[in-house]
């Protein structure tokens, strides 16, 4: 998946105590950007410090420190629900893997991950999508689309005109900055409406709100579906309102921003 380079670099937390990978990641990320990739910019710092800079949307995490656990990805999306989070953690573990997406982190590593394998992982996840193990997200998906054919057999939740277009926007794989700007509201506007989306179908982070949200009948419901249909047949060529990547060696990526 590539991107164009920016003129200004994407500033990129990074959560890790060990030297090494400090070191490692600095390189991969302050490396040259070309037609592929985007100019990224590392920045070093403790938990708190990261959180409370609101220029930075992404943060990589190092979950093999023994001081730093699912727990704190959970604080993170408590405290910043915005933060797109990139995880490097033991491998061979699927279930914590499955666990750390359904909490809404975007990208999963392991240690034997190259320099290149982490580019692409990181570039994926500036795109709006996720990257991990293709079984894992195909058994994901599988579960979320089977708990969302079940919870929404019945009447779709109601939903206000301001909650259906940030549905939408959700869906064509908008940030909550990006929402709020298109729409002219207040970003904590915006994740107020998130929630109470959330609420609505029952889903329990983001990502499973946009999983959840795909469905046709909760789209039908909400008078999306209908709505982009007629735009369709006025000939308009919109962004689909979800799409699926090709495979990158034995990663998948879903947009599911």
């Amino acid at each position: 998946m590539s991107t164009r380079p920016s003129a200004e670099p994407i500033r990129v937390g990074v959560l890790t105590e060990e030297p090494i990978r400090q070191e490692g990641l600095a390189s991969i990320f302050e490396a040259a950007p070309s037609e592929r990739y985007v100019q990224l910019s590392p920045i070093f710092a403790d938990l708190d410090e990261l959180l409370s800079d609101s220029t930075l949307e992404y943060m990589v995490v190092d979950m093999n420190s023994p001081i730093v656990g699912m727990e704190t990805v959970e604080d993170i999306r408590r405290r910043r629900s915005d933060m797109r989070l990139i995880v490097l953690g033991p491998e061979n573990n699927d279930k914590q893997v499955m666990d750390l997406i359904k909490a809404g982190v975007r990208a999963y590593l392991d240690l034997k991950a190259s320099p290149r394998i982490v580019r692409q992982a990181v570039d994926v996840v500036i795109s709006g999508s996720i990257w991990a193990p293709r079984r894992l997200l195909c058994a994901l998906i599988d579960r979320l689309l089977e708990s969302s054919d079940t919870s929404l057999t019945n009447t779709p939740p109601r939903l206000t005109d301001r909650e259906r277009q940030v549905l939408e926007l959700i869906l064509m794989a908008q940030s909550n900055r990006e929402i709020a700007q298109k729409l002219g509201i207040e970003e904590g506007s915006v994740q107020a409406h998130v929630g109470r989306l959330m609420r609505k179908v029952g889903a329990t982070n983001r990502t499973d709100l946009s999983m959840r949200a795909s469905n046709p009948a909760l789209l039908q419901g909400a008078g999306i579906l209908d709505r982009r249909r007629g735009e369709r047949r006025k000939g308009d060529r919109r962004q689909p309102l979800t799409s699926f990547s090709q495979p990158i060696t034995n990663q998948s990526t879903i947009d599911v921003t």
